[in-house]
């Protein structure tokens, strides 16, 4: 297993993911396979994975009772364990003490080693740093307790909104958490979040290398591309050695939901083999070609005429990433905007096109995200259901 160091621990560079734990039928009802579970986790920790990520949603709550039962077996120096405050879920208050106190009991731990503020984007930021809510200084206060080692945060910010947070609440942040792979490094612009995070010196931690799964998957044109320069090696470890000579990245995240995936990736993190030029251009070559992006260069020039006023640079880059998957993390940018900064607020008038150098049709765009974004479930109805499914489960 490849480690990497981070202030005088070995971390495995394979982080085990808890959000896609198998699952099975179960009176008509989808549950988490639990025997299944604790095979893929007994494999990982035998072949040198001691990283265990999860958060307070993740399989309606199920997912940290879980993994805290499945490591508790296990001597609790030998593993890191890695959860996270909810606070993207947008309440009018937050009962911060009750959730961590909670968190632990599920974890069967009296402290937790990675604690990380859950996705902090443009929306979310404004609840973290509001000080009516204390997160965060509740939080620093259990870090200097010592039932928080080290304190993070992800997020899904653009980089603009990644900047803003670094620059207000940075000196705190010991890590922090990004999507990164090789469609992202354009399509999310995660090669200058990665710039951004190195000029500030935080460390990188990795989610969705793979995607969901679609660069595990890629299409026969795309696979029969990648086979002309790499011969040998599932396409998911690709995406795996893609990151290995990224400055700065720490731990690669995986959501693993197979037994097959886990021994995959666990060949994949034996050791170092960064990827050559070729084979790099090529998987950015695949990248392109999966895009149905607009070529938009976040120049600025069309806001500047914009009646509206709209952030048009920053919901084109919504469109783009919704138009490659049903990105919920991607369009919850939009939903938490006020209506007049909506995508739907835009009037047609075509001043924004007329000064674009690109010649994009800006307004069409605009209203291709906004009928795209009404086929996406909205972040709000996933949290309610999650919310019901957590308060099913305690009930049980």
């Amino acid at each position: 297993m490849i480690y990497r160091e981070f202030k005088g621990k070995k971390l495995s560079f394979l982080g085990f993911g808890a959000m896609r734990f198998p699952t099975l039928e179960l009176d008509g009802k989808k549950t988490v396979d639990i025997a299944l579970t604790e095979k893929m986790i007994d494999e990982a920790i035998v072949e040198g994975v001691n990283y265990f990520d999860t958060a307070w949603p993740y399989h309606g709550g199920e997912s940290e009772r879980i993994l805290g039962k499945l490591l508790s077996k296990y001597p609790r120096e030998s593993y890191f364990i890695a959860d996270k405050f909810p606070g993207h879920q947008i309440m009018e208050s937050y009962d911060v003490e009750g959730i961590f106190e909670e968190q632990l009991r599920r974890l069967r731990t009296d402290y937790i080693d990675f604690y990380l503020l859950h996705n902090v984007y443009e929306k979310s930021m404004e609840t973290y740093l509001d000080p009516k809510h204390g997160i965060i200084d509740y939080l620093l206060e259990q870090k200097r307790l010592g039932r928080i080692k080290h304190l993070g945060f992800s997020a899904h910010a653009d980089v603009e909104g990644l900047k803003s947070f670094l620059d207000t609440a940075g000196k705190h942040m010991e890590f922090c958490q990004i999507q990164l792979n090789y469609l992202d490094w354009t399509l999310q612009r995660a090669n200058e979040k990665c710039e951004l995070l190195n000029s500030y010196g935080i460390p990188i931690w990795v989610m969705e290398p793979v995607r969901g799964g679609k660069l595990a998957n890629l299409p026969e044109a795309a696979e029969a591309k990648l086979r002309q320069v790499a011969k040998c090696g599932s396409a998911a470890s690709y995406g795996f050695r893609f990151l290995m000579d990224i400055p700065g990245v720490t731990v690669v995240l995986s959501g693993m939901s197979s037994l097959e995936q886990v021994k995959d990736n666990l060949r994949t993190c034996e050791r170092e083999a960064p990827l050559s030029a070729d084979v790099r251009s090529v998987l950015l070559e695949i990248a392109e070609g999966l895009k149905k992006s607009v070529p938009c260069t976040h120049c600025g020039y069309c806001k500047e005429g914009c009646p509206k006023e709209l952030d048009i640079p920053a919901l084109i880059s919504v469109y783009n990433e919704v138009s490659f998957s049903d990105s919920v993390n991607s369009a919850m940018r939009v939903e938490f905007l006020p209506e007049e900064k909506k995508p739907a607020a835009c009037i047609a008038c075509g001043k924004c096109s007329s000064i674009c150098p690109q010649n994009i049709d800006i307004p069409k765009t605009l209203r291709a995200l906004t009928v795209r974004l009404g086929e996406i479930p909205s972040w709000k109805d996933i949290c309610r259901e999650r919310d019901e499914e957590q308060k099913e489960n305690a009930a049980k």
